[in-house]
């Protein structure tokens, strides 16, 4: 095949494989999310906002910093998505008569358009990351306030909805991982359609074995789940006799 025909068929493919596999975590996820480290980590987070509602005199400044740390982290993620974002622009509104150099060991397509829709999808991918994890410090940000109310008879209904808004954060939070994972085989992409798909089969092999839970894993978080389901149920007891 020829060299300049490369880019169109292993760079569609390992975006393909990419595509295929998160369609497939999704729907693992909605279906049985329990086999993820994503669902798991959605029932951790109940126990732990039952847990620190339960007693918000007790519980208030350890839930706030364990909140602030997820910001402080966030936070930390974004500036270096928008600082990225920034450096690409500056690079490439500098680099537009130094290309020569590095044409020299592209195997592929070393049209200026192509050149152009690399750097193109390297911002936008930074710029996602940006965008989720402002929004994961906007939903922390509102935890931290809900999290420390007074508790009241009706405390399931108001641990559900603090956990439902913790958990939105925690998938922006997981979005914009995602966006900073795919930026490394677009980043490889600069060099070549080969290394950009070997980074595309590589990084579905690692994610499968990161995002899915053993069954030691699932055990023991079911288990915990059921002991504090039976101290739900019987703080809703509680509340009803009083």
């Amino acid at each position: 095949m020829e060299e300049d025909k490369l880019d169109f068929l292993l760079v569609p493919i390992g975006l393909l494989l990419l595509a295929l596999y998160h369609v497939w975590l999704l729907y693992t996820i909605l279906k049985h999310p329990t086999t993820t480290v994503i669902g798991l980590n959605a029932e951790s987070r109940y126990q732990w906002v039952f847990a620190m509602m339960s007693d918000p005199l007790k519980n208030g400044v350890l839930a706030v910093q364990t909140i602030r740390n997820n910001i402080m982290a966030s936070t930390l993620l974004a500036t270096i998505a928008i600082t990225l974002s920034s450096l690409i622009s500056v690079f490439v509104s500098s680099s537009s008569d130094s290309g020569n150099a590095t044409s020299q060991i592209v195997y592929g397509n070393k049209s200026l358009f192509l050149s152009s829709i690399k750097y193109f999808s390297i911002l936008l991918c930074f710029l996602v990351a940006f965008l989720c994890n402002v929004q994961c410090i906007r939903y922390y940000a509102h935890v931290s306030f809900l999290i420390t109310l007074p508790s009241s008879i009706d405390i399931m209904e108001s641990v559900e909805y603090v956990v439902r808004n913790l958990n939105r954060g925690s998938y922006f939070w997981s979005l914009g991982l995602r966006a900073f994972y795919l930026s490394f085989p677009l980043l490889l992409w600069i060099f070549g359609p080969i290394p950009m798909f070997l980074c595309c089969c590589m990084m579905s092999f690692l994610l499968y074995f990161l995002d899915t839970a053993s069954s030691f894993t699932r055990q023991l978080h079911r288990r915990s789940f059921k002991e504090d389901m039976f101290k739900a149920g019987d703080l809703e007891a509680i509340g009803q006799l009083s």
